[in-house]
């Protein structure tokens, strides 16, 4: 079970960031991250009624996780506002190499050779796709895809973004296995969500962002955010409250996501040299079949 729930968990994160994107066509990236938060909030209301009864330390610790993860959407937002939701979808996979790290090295996780085989293959789906065969064509950067107008130094800007979300991330899915082990997810969810609500509203305060109510509520996009975020999450604490579920092979299975956005970017934003991430996308998901087996 807890394998279906974390799958998922992937294709709605895929579906998630196709929406995101088409959410930052009409409004900013902070406008956006603080709107779909509160709708979020709102949705897990009801779980205040049994939110009570956590430790100190957990709370702290919710904290901490709550505070990654706004820093990370920060910065996973505008990649995704300059980058083909296609190729930040492969870039988004580098988290996989994080998240395993973290699990053996934190959580004393183990892989056997089918996972290791299956994340060298993950690994390979996303060099080919940074980096064609030159029997293909001449080798080119993710780079050129990202801003092919503007200069080297910010498309690596956007790059730096994008990997330093896809770390957070894997940071935070390392403290979702330790939290859930005395929390349960609906305890875990309400207090995520309002310490995330705090973050954002400070920095809308301080930065003096204007959220444009009018035209933020109508971007049914964010609707659609926040409620695939809740049921996507819900998915995913409830399968690191599993004993039998690990990070490592949790981490593998998400990476369903980029097929969703690889397929997401060809229908939504009409991008280009599509078949060939699918290839890419092909190898990834034997990947992940690999990686469940035993």
């Amino acid at each position: 079970m807890w394998i279906v729930l974390v799958l998922i968990y992937g294709i709605l994160k895929g579906l998630r960031d196709i929406s995101k994107k088409k959410a930052l066509e009409k409004n900013g990236v902070i406008e956006v991250l603080f709107v779909y938060t509160l709708i979020a909030f709102i949705l897990v209301l009801p779980e205040a009624r049994s939110a009570g009864g956590v430790a100190t330390k957990d709370m702290l610790l919710t904290a901490f996780k709550s505070f990654i993860i706004f820093v990370a959407f920060i910065c996973s937002f505008y990649a995704i506002e300059k980058m083909p939701i296609s190729l930040y979808g492969i870039v988004d996979l580098s988290r996989m190499i994080f998240s395993m790290l973290l699990g053996m090295i934190v959580l004393g996780e183990t892989l056997g050779v089918f996972q290791w085989t299956g994340m060298a293959l993950v690994m390979l789906g996303l060099l080919l796709l940074k980096y064609k065969p030159a029997f293909l064509k001449k080798k080119e950067s993710v780079s050129k895809d990202i801003a092919p107008k503007s200069k080297d130094s910010l498309a690596a800007y956007i790059l730096v973004l994008a990997f330093i979300s896809t770390f957070l991330n894997a940071v935070s899915g390392t403290l979702d296995k330790i939290l859930m082990r005395t929390m349960t997810s609906g305890q875990l969810q309400f207090w995520y969500m309002l310490y995330m609500l705090i973050y954002y509203a400070i920095y809308v305060i301080i930065t003096r962002t204007k959220i444009n109510w009018k035209t933020v509520l109508k971007n049914y996009h964010i609707w659609a955010i926040a409620i695939m975020f809740i049921i996507a999450d819900r998915c995913l604490f409830i399968a690191n409250g599993d004993p039998n579920s690990a990070v490592t092979v949790m981490t593998i299975l998400k990476q369903v996501c980029v097929i969703v956005t690889i397929i997401g970017g060809r229908i939504f934003f009409k991008e280009k040299d599509i078949a060939y991430r699918i290839f890419c996308a092909v190898i990834v998901s034997a990947g992940i079949v690999l990686s469940v087996l035993h």
